[in-house]
């Protein structure tokens, strides 16, 4: 299953994909929105990954493209902030399946990763 983490500090990115890559999952990595979108238009993916850190906006418009053109693949979105723990976040993105701190440590990102894929299947 292909999973896309749009991650603007590379070396998180690389932590994350790292551990899912050893679940045998294929993680291709975007820092920024820009390249996230040209992805998502040329790729179908499963999972995304989707930090906050991109800019509201910017990470709003990569999971409204997400929702248009592969309705099916499910957004994880990672922030450093408080302001979606009202789970607000659900409201405005329905591809949404989790929002969780960007302090998460990623075995437990990568176990929500693979009850969400499971559980889509």
């Amino acid at each position: 299953m292909k999973i896309l983490i749009a991650e603007s500090n590379p070396e998180l990115g690389a932590i994350w994909a790292g551990h899912l890559e050893r679940q045998g999952r294929e993680v291709t990595l975007c820092t920024c929105h820009e390249v996230a979108t040209q992805t998502l238009a040329k790729t179908d993916f499963d999972m995304i990954i989707l930090n906050m850190a991109l800019g509201e906006a910017e990470a709003l418009s990569v999971a409204d493209y997400a929702a248009y053109r592969h309705p099916e693949t499910k957004v994880i979105f990672v922030t450093s902030s408080t302001f979606f723990s009202d789970g607000s976040i659900f409201a405005l993105c329905r591809n949404a399946c989790a929002c969780l701190s960007e302090h998460t440590p990623p075995k437990d990102l990568a176990a929500l990763v693979e009850y969400h894929l499971r559980n889509a299947a």
